[in-house]
């Protein structure tokens, strides 16, 4: 019921601003709203010649007609001037995202298509799981440790496998098995849901642990930062995994008190240091590589687990191939039946992606996001918040709605400010510790159609404000000298 408001917020609030600009003179067309492209130039005036300021006027006269100039000295950089008949076209920095057109088409080619894809492979390898038994032993191994967090998840319920597979990609930064691994432990949970439209407890901590996204190899972040000619591309690692950690814990902590969780409880206390024994070992084991070292380490580790994990799954299911049998099956039918399901499941979720992706797209490009971003980035500024920071803030602003539109933010910040600047790196962290809040509550809900999400929207989203100001502290920590 959140979302739904907040869905209809963003649109009605969008399009009331759109109109707005473009009667108030501040914008000359929409069509870069409805029909724009990604990195297409925006029309944002068109001007008599004589009407412009005179040091436009003056570089354009002595210019060839038909061609572009631009001023990189006096004006801005991304803002191109076009002669053509004694009028001047004004064209100002670059789309964003997607028109709601495009974004329609896009969602499909770019994000369902390849989701139902990954989803129909690992799908097919869960049902290998699940047939095999082995869901089942991973599930017993781990239920004294789920039952004080998942206190309403049966013992030994495969969801506790499902759930501890997502959890182990998000940790190795798979996101490609963390998603189907993440759905399938929903439907999972949907099952001992007693109300199918309303989110149960255990689906609402689940989803809040997997939004804050432990992350041990942030492997995009470091292929950004070494693609952008950083000194030393995995420095941001380690503060990567503090910010992760800090906002894991506090979504623990937050949704706990709210569910009752009994906190001093021996076996909890044994699981979360054995996490962060398990992290400050590895990280000091890569602190003692060289640069080439960590290079291969942080390049390799993520792919070498997700081949363990697919070959694994295959030797458990050849050597456990006798259940197979019982259940008139063979492995290679029941990684089809898995896939099958998957696929559907894909099928499913389209319309409550395509739902958000759109509304996030008009909100985008009307121009408000832009508008409330500076201004919050003005008031930061006012109480003294260094210029360093406020220059990172859309990306904190952006990351909840849009992955890709924060990872633009990302980019552009590491190439106008420097990878290795404060503000380069505290980007990097920001893309790293949280999570696109709005598309993952559409995906992962609308999977199993929960319209009342009861308390998770306002959880996660505390959460990602955890992690922005973990963020600030731990990138200050490491990187101010």
């Amino acid at each position: 019921m959140v979302l739904s408001r907040f869905w209809l917020t963003i649109f009605i609030a969008s399009i009331a601003f759109t109109v707005f600009a473009l009667f108030s003179g501040d914008s000359y067309t929409i069509d870069s709203i409805l029909n724009g492209k990604k990195d297409d130039p925006i029309l944002i005036s068109e001007r008599y010649l004589n009407d412009t300021p005179s040091f436009i006027r003056d570089s354009i006269e002595k210019a060839p007609e038909k061609t572009i100039v631009i001023n990189r000295d006096t004006l801005n950089p991304d803002t191109t001037y076009v002669y053509k008949s004694k009028t001047v076209k004004l064209y100002s920095g670059v789309q964003k995202s997607d028109g709601l057109l495009p974004t329609c088409k896009n969602t499909l080619m770019d994000i369902i298509l390849p989701l139902i894809a990954y989803l129909a492979f690992f799908c097919g390898l869960m049902e290998l799981l699940i047939v095999s038994g082995a869901s089942e032993k991973i599930a017993k191994f781990l239920s004294p440790v789920f039952a004080k967090v998942f206190p309403s998840v049966p013992k030994n319920h495969e969801s506790i496998s499902y759930m501890t597979l997502n959890f182990a990609a998000n940790f190795l930064g798979l996101d490609s098995a963390a998603t189907p691994f993440g759905l399938k432990a929903m439907q999972s949970l949907q099952e001992i849901n007693p109300e199918k439209d309303k989110a149960s407890d255990a689906q609402i901590m689940f989803m809040c642990l997997h939004a804050a996204g432990l992350t041990l190899i942030p492997t995009s972040i470091i292929g950004y930062r070494a693609a952008q000619n950083a000194a030393n591309p995995a420095d941001v690692m380690l503060p990567c995994i503090i910010t992760s950690f800090i906002g894991t814990i506090a979504a623990l902590i937050i949704v706990g008190i709210r569910q009752r969780i009994n906190f001093l409880s021996a076996t909890l206390l044994v699981a979360i240091m054995s996490v962060v024994a398990a992290i400050v070992g590895l990280l000091f084991y890569i602190n003692g590589l060289d640069l080439i070292g960590k290079s291969f380490f942080t390049a390799n580790l993520s792919g070498l687990m997700l081949v363990a994990i697919i070959g694994a799954t295959l030797i458990f299911s050849f050597i456990h191939e006798k259940k197979f049998t019982e259940k008139e099956t063979t492995i290679f039918d029941a990684f089809v039946e898995g896939s099958r399901n998957g696929i559907q499941t894909g099928v499913k979720i389209f319309p409550y992606v395509l739902a958000m992706l759109v509304a996030i797209s008009f909100f985008r490009n009307s121009g408000l996001f832009e508008i409330i971003s500076r201004w919050i980035a003005i008031g930061f500024s006012q109480i003294g918040i260094a210029k360093d920071i406020t220059d990172s803030l859309p990306v904190a602003m952006l990351r909840p709605f849009s992955s890709g539109g924060s990872r633009g933010f990302m980019i552009d910040a590491m190439q106008n400010f420097g990878p290795d600047s404060f503000t380069g790196r505290l980007v990097c962290i920001f893309q790293c510790s949280a999570e696109t809040t709005f598309y993952v509550i559409a995906v992962y809900f609308g999977s199993v159609n929960i319209k009342n999400t009861r308390y998770t929207l306002a959880t996660m989203l505390l959460v990602d404000f955890i992690c922005v100001l973990a963020a600030i502290m731990v990138a200050s920590w490491f990187f101010v000298r």
